[in-house]
């Protein structure tokens, strides 16, 4: 049999045509001995990275044997007994070795006897082999080992113009010309890289393409295969243009030599029942006969291919469908596009029989793999350069300056010029940095960034700086430059400081490890003093680190954008891109994807998916099961029973949506991550380009993702767009429009104690970070007096810490006591009330204790946090050696370890916790201290999710704080803040008005003072801008409700003719402006001489006003002047045992006596198949609406009460369906009116109050409401004592209430006060 590689081959990146993963393929290549395979997908080179790290993980443990060998031959060489070494060595890494070493250090340790296990002899010596046979075999293993290695060919399917790249006529470049591009070193693949690039950014017509220019440029390196039938010569061919056909064998030929090669394919259909395309073959055939003879004419070798887009036979059906998704074409389309399904990964079996006649086709394939090289497309880190300013120095005077001695010096020795490293790994160093060439560019970047450094320094913390500040910096500034990153903090601050300084672009005050490092927060890339909060700079950055830093940097979401541009424009287009993501089909929308082509019912392929749950149960060990369609199959029956389903769509839908689960359906841009590069980013890696959802420019992305393209060298740095920082700057806008003062966020009172009593009172809803249920629960507990109290609970209020919360809030509060194991470590864990909370106390503790390193202390860190056994085991000794060297008792030390080890994998960064924590602060402090600005800023960044608006709006409530309608006279375009303190809805919030009809009237206003009537309005505002339609928008909004004597309901009220006011107020506008213009531009033109008689206001039949207000919702998205359900609130929020939003997981409620309440806003009644009447009803009450289904006898019983607008009180039980106990029904059992039942649900209330809290005003208060509220339910008080734990319980014999909304918003606006009903 003929030896053969593929070289021609698609992986699921040729998205929507290929469907085969790249470690499927490699490993049926491997597997059936092939000695490499080349990956081409359709003009891009996705596959190309993981491709490269696939194989070389299969090759690692051949690798490993060549890189053993080699040693061997080299001791060999130098006359040394490798065997005997080899045999030592393995001696010494016995593992009873290690156990009998750890024996005897133990009882040396305890001073106890030696136990015998602790005398471990070694096995007596063998004989070896002479050094020379030793020689020998170890050649012949090298030489058989390299034989073993699998050869990755990266390479691409490229599109080729016909004329240039950049020209783009339909008539002439149209057409495009496959072609195979394979790289064959280095060298080729950089030059494939550009050519890939090129075609997306500057050659992109329908696709990416090159042309022979830029082939020819680019041409060193590379191997050219002619494709498939749509390559050039085969397509002249078979159009009959043999001259062409020629001319470009001609072409090619001179340009690459011998490293161009013509491809033959055949894909002959052999099952007569099989549908495929048969058309493919017989032109196959045609154009294979010509290329032949070509071949021989010019001396051009050939070679076969498969052109392969799948990995087995079987898998031929599943691509069919995948073609049809691509096509957007049903399966049972007689004119959709067919492949000949003889497109798999065949064996090399397969290929010889297929090409038996051409055998030397199939040797050649073998020599292009033996011509391409081995060769990593991974990179050291690429710095990009930062522009430093010629007066302070340049890269040419520092070689004039300094020596390469001086400099290798310098980089190899620490902060004290100590020297750390033996000459050889000090070499190895400076290596790694790039040779000492590369020193003086660093030394030139690290004197600059300490420059700026030490000027921040001195403002922050005075001049002449502490010495342990000077201290902590030096330390920080050597680690930056011997690891060749001073140049990536330089970038960092430099845009960081254009965001705060030029761009007005707020930024966070940091987030992750990097706030552990003064510098940082000397050069304003952090806000929050890691010194002060023993933030920890090794967290983040040290020498044993493998991966670049990564600081990752919130922006406010208005001026990301503005950011990424300006650093765009600065470092240059071609040198900054965006990283790509892939888009995979999942376990549902695989479902929904073949179900659509298979053309399964819509309402068949909805109930497979939501069978799917979103967390499958873990399996019999108690292990989560990975989210898949095989999984989900073995979890669910109903999904068991379609894929043995006797329904044939149902059971091929299961079929190929498992074999295309996963595979990429398309590609996206990563939300944040952004590369800046030293040189044009396609020098390295290839790029693509995509379109930005908001702007709709074209981004340059790179065509690897994110968590593999820092391997890649290139530098990737998160921009991220924070939605609190929006809200915190357009609160300081509230606060200026309205109070007119600007107010400082970064120079807050960190001790203000409003905001310590929100935070105590649990009123944090539209707060950063602790507004959910659960933490206002806790904050009460804990009653947060410090900042260092907000970080803990921040860290510890997460999954596994979160069982530690007690137990901090009773040492807070003095019921339990606060214990260190060993007094010295009460230094770092007292903000914490002994409790270990942070990763860095771990790491300070360490070296406090034992003498760990700064770096030995983050690699315990990592190997706890991971739990990695193997390092926490060799540093256990180390960390129970270097506590007895300073006097701890072992027996202590071994008590910490152990309570480190149990918590260490849930120990928190607190560099990242305190700086949200400030964030949440400012936050807490602006709500606390602003509440009606904040508030408004919260509600104009949530105008998308009316739920949202919903609750703040009822926190308002709550507070005080009014929220009021549009109104044209007071309304800017988001949510503002009026004189009295009320927050007023933005007109840029009203459905329908639009931005040029907002800022029109806005203006106007601003300009000429506030519009006196309608008539007023509509001669002032252009009638260009604020059109019938926006008209509209501002009635049944209410913004026009200012306007006194005219209602809503007589803006569509009708004259004579039977026109609406509002038709004859647009005609008025218009017609009123026209003449005004006309005025103005005449010679003798006055504003008084328009005389244009106003319309007259019509009489209207007034609306319900449940009918107004569903008109205004329509308009705003809410109930805003008021609420349908409002007269109810007291029974749906504290009578009814569950609400609307609840019933969208009936699970919980199985069996359960439910009552709830609402008003039906929609009904759709219909007839069943069996030919029965049923209604499906949508209810809805303050947190949200739910379908109800009735069918059989439940439409015939309760559809009388289903009128829209109607308010119900339900009576109902949630029980498993009778004939299948695995669905569950909502049946009704009962239903009231609510306005019959409202005054006999609510029997009593009960007011609790604590008894330190009862003071004269809650006396008084609480009194004047209650005479405000008179009614017939039973009103009782309970004092609590917290300190006596006593309590007493009151009847109220003078007074009865009726529990209205305000009773119970008075109770809520009152920390001290809390009710219950009945």
């Amino acid at each position: 049999m003929q030896d053969f590689v593929h070289l021609h081959v698609h992986t699921q990146y040729s998205i929507l045509d290929g469907q085969a993963s790249v470690s499927r393929l490699v490993d049926k290549a491997m597997k059936d001995g092939m000695r490499g395979m080349a990956i081409t997908d359709h003009g891009n080179m996705m596959a190309i990275k993981e491709f490269f790290n696939y194989t070389t993980k299969k090759n690692s443990g051949t690798n490993a044997d060549i890189k053993m060998w080699k040693k061997r031959i080299a001791l060999l060489e130098n006359g040394e007994d490798a065997a005997l070494k080899e045999w030592v060595d393995g001696q010494k890494k016995k593992k009873k070795q290690k156990e009998a070493d750890e024996l005897r250090r133990r009882a040396e340790a305890n001073d106890e006897p030696i136990p015998a296990e602790a005398n471990f002899v070694p096995e007596e010596q063998p004989e070896f082999p002479s050094v020379a046979d030793q020689l020998t075999t170890a050649r012949v293993e090298l030489a058989a080992a390299r034989k073993r290695l699998f050869k990755p060919i990266f390479g691409c399917e490229m599109y080729v113009a016909p004329r240039r790249l950049d020209q783009m006529e339909k008539e002439k470049d149209g057409r495009r010309y496959h072609l195979i591009v394979l790289a064959k070193n280095e060298t080729g693949y950089h030059n494939l890289v550009k050519l890939v690039s090129k075609s997306w950014t500057d050659g992109f017509y329908v696709r990416p393409r090159t042309d022979r220019f830029e082939l020819e440029a680019h041409r060193e390196g590379l191997i050219i295969c002619s494709a498939c039938i749509a390559g050039e010569v085969p397509r002249k061919i078979l159009s009959g243009d043999l001259e062409g056909a020629e001319e470009a064998v001609q072409w090619y030929k001179r340009v690459f030599g011998d490293n161009y090669y013509l491809e033959l394919q055949r894909h002959e259909v052999k099952d007569p029942d099989q549908r495929a395309n048969r058309e493919t073959f017989p032109l196959q055939q045609r154009a294979n006969a010509r290329l032949i003879e070509l071949a021989r004419k010019y001396d051009v070798k050939l070679v076969c291919t498969n052109d392969c887009h799948f990995v087995e036979q079987e898998d031929a059906e599943a691509h069919d469908r995948l073609i049809c998704l691509s096509t957007n074409r049903d399966l049972d389309d007689p004119k959709r596009m067919l492949y000949s399904k003889q497109e798999w990964f065949k064996t090399r079996a397969e290929m010889n029989e297929v090409f038996a006649d051409v055998p030397e086709a199939l040797a050649n394939t073998c020599d292009i793999c033996d011509q391409v090289e081995f060769y990593s497309i991974d990179h050291a880190p690429i710095m990009p350069n930062f522009a430093i300013p010629e007066e302070f120095g340049t890269e040419e005077g520092y070689r004039k300056k300094y020596t390469d001695e001086d400099l290798f010096e310098e980089f190899t020795r620490d902060e004290n010029g100590n020297v750390v490293l033996s000459r050889e790994d000090a070499e190895q160093k400076v290596k790694k940095l790039g040779g000492c060439d590369k020193l003086y560019r660093l030394k030139l970047e690290a004197d600059y960034l300490a420059e700026l450094t030490y000027i921040g320094a001195a403002k922050l913390y005075g001049d002449p700086l502490p010495e342990h500040v000077r201290e902590r910096i030096n330390f920080e500034l050597h680690v930056m430059k011997t690891m060749g990153f001073p140049g990536y903090f330089l970038i960092v601050q430099d845009y960081i400081n254009a965001a705060r300084h030029e761009l007005n672009v707020s930024v966070g005050p940091g987030r992750g490890s990097a706030a552990g490092s003064a510098v940082a927060y000397c050069l304003g890339i952090t806000k929050i003093d890691p010194i002060e909060y023993d933030l920890l700079f090794e967290r983040f950055l040290n020498p044993d680190r493998i991966s670049l830093p990564d600081i990752d940097v919130d922006f406010d979401d208005d001026g990301r954008g503005k950011v990424l541009s300006w650093v765009t424009q600065k470092y240059g287009e071609e040198k900054v891109a965006h990283i790509i993501t892939y888009g995979t089909m999942a376990t549902k929308l695989a479902i929904k994807d073949v179900a659509r082509v298979e053309k399964l019912p819509l309402d068949i392929s909805n109930g497979l998916c939501k069978l799917i749950p979103d967390k499958l149960p873990d399996d019999e060990n108690g292990k989560s099961r990975k989210m898949n369609l095989p999984n989900a199959i073995s979890c669910i029956p109903e999904l068991q029973q379609a894929e043995a389903s006797p329904n044939p769509l149902l059971r091929d839908t299961i079929r190929y949506a498992r074999m295309l689960e996963g595979n990429v359906r398309n590609t996206g841009v990563h939300a944040c991550g952004v590369i800046i590069c030293r040189d044009d980013v396609s020098d390295w890696v290839p790029v693509s380009t995509a379109e930005d959802k908001e702007t709709g420019e074209k981004l340059r992305c790179t065509q690897y993702e994110g968590s593999v393209i820092e391997d890649t060298g290139l530098i990737k740095m998160d921009f991220l767009g924070l939605k609190t920082l929006s809200i915190i700057k357009e609160c300081q806008a509230n606060i200026y429009d309205s109070l007119g003062f600007d107010i400082d966020v970064d120079a807050l009172d960190i001790t203000d104690p409003a905001t310590y009593r929100l935070y105590c009172d649990g009123r944090t809803i539209g707060t950063f970070q602790f507004e959910s249920p659960g933490m206002q629960k806790y904050l009460r507990e804990l009653q947060p007096s410090t900042f260092e109290d907000l970080i803990a609970m921040n860290a510890l209020y997460r999954p596994g810490p979160m069982d530690y919360i007690p137990d901090f809030i009773d040492r807070k509060q003095g019921r339990k006591p606060v214990e260190y194991d060993i007094p010295c470590m009460e230094k770092y864990l007292k903000d914490t009330y002994g409790i270990t909370v942070y990763q860095e106390q771990v790491m300070l503790l360490s070296r406090q204790l034992a003498d760990f390193t700064r770096g030995e202390s983050d690699t315990l860190r990592k190997a706890m946090g991971k739990k990695l056994i193997e390092k926490l085991n060799h540093m256990y000794p180390k960390f129970i050696e270097g506590g007895k060297k300073n006097g701890h008792d072992p027996k202590v030390l071994e008590k910490i370890w152990a309570d480190w080890k149990k918590f260490a994998s849930y120990a928190f960064n607190k560099s990242h916790a305190t700086c949200y924590s400030w964030v949440a602060y400012q936050t807490a402090y602006l709500k606390a201290n602003f509440p009606a600005q904040y508030m408004a800023a919260v509600m104009s960044r949530s105008l998308a999710n009316i739920t949202d608006i919903t609750k703040l709006m009822s926190e308002c409530k709550s507070i005080g704080i009014n929220t009021l309608g549009p109104d044209v006279n007071i309304s800017r375009r988001k949510f503002s803040v009026d004189v009295d303190g009320n927050i007023r809805f933005g007109l840029g919030a009203v459905k329908g008005l639009g931005d040029s009809a907002v800022d029109a009237i806005v203006k106007e206003r601003e300009a000429h003072g506030p519009y006196k009537n309608i008539f007023d309005f509509i001669q002032r505002v252009p009638s260009g801008a604020v059109k019938r339609n926006n008209l509209e928008s501002l009635v049944l909004s209410g913004a026009f409700d200012c306007f006194e004597g005219i209602t809503r309901e007589q803006y569509f009220g009708v004259n004579a003719k039977g026109e609406s006011f509002i038709d004859q107020l647009a005609r008025y506008g218009s017609r009123y402006q026209t003449d005004k213009d006309a005025v103005q531009n005449s010679l003798f033109g006055d504003m008084d001489m328009v005389e244009i008689a106003t319309p007259e206001v019509p009489q209207a039949e007034p609306w319900s006003s449940l009918e107004r207000l569903n008109k205004e919702r329509d308009l705003v998205g809410i109930y805003l002047s008021a609420h349908p359900l409002d007269d109810y609130a007291v029974i749906l929020q504290n009578v009814c045992n569950v609400h609307m939003a609840d019933l969208k997981d009936l699970e919980q409620f199985v069996n359960m006596d439910l009552t709830l309440g609402g008003m039906v806003t929609a009904v759709r009644k219909g007839i069943s198949k069996t030919g029965k009447p049923y209604g499906i009803v949508t209810m809805e009450d303050f947190t949200g609406a739910y379908e109800l289904a009735l069918f059989g006898q439940d439409w015939p019983t309760w559809g009388s009460y289903m009128d829209v607008g109607n308010t119900l009180y339900i009576t109902a039980k949630c029980q498993p369906r009778q004939w299948d106990p695995s669905k569950l029904d909502f049946r009704i059992g009962r239903i009231d009116f609510l306005a019959d039942v409202k005054d006999t649900l609510v029997e009593k209330i009960t007011i609790t109050v604590a008894l330190d809290a009862l003071d004269e005003d809650i006396v008084l208060s609480l009194s004047d409401v209650v005479k405000e509220c008179p009614g017939n339910t039973d009103l009782y008080f309970h004092i609590l004592d917290p300190l006596g734990q006593m309590n007493l319980t009151m009847q109220s014999k003078l007074a009865k209430v009726s529990v209205k909304k305000d009773l119970i918003s008075y109770i809520q606006s009152k920390p001290a006060l809390s009710y219950k009903i009945n």
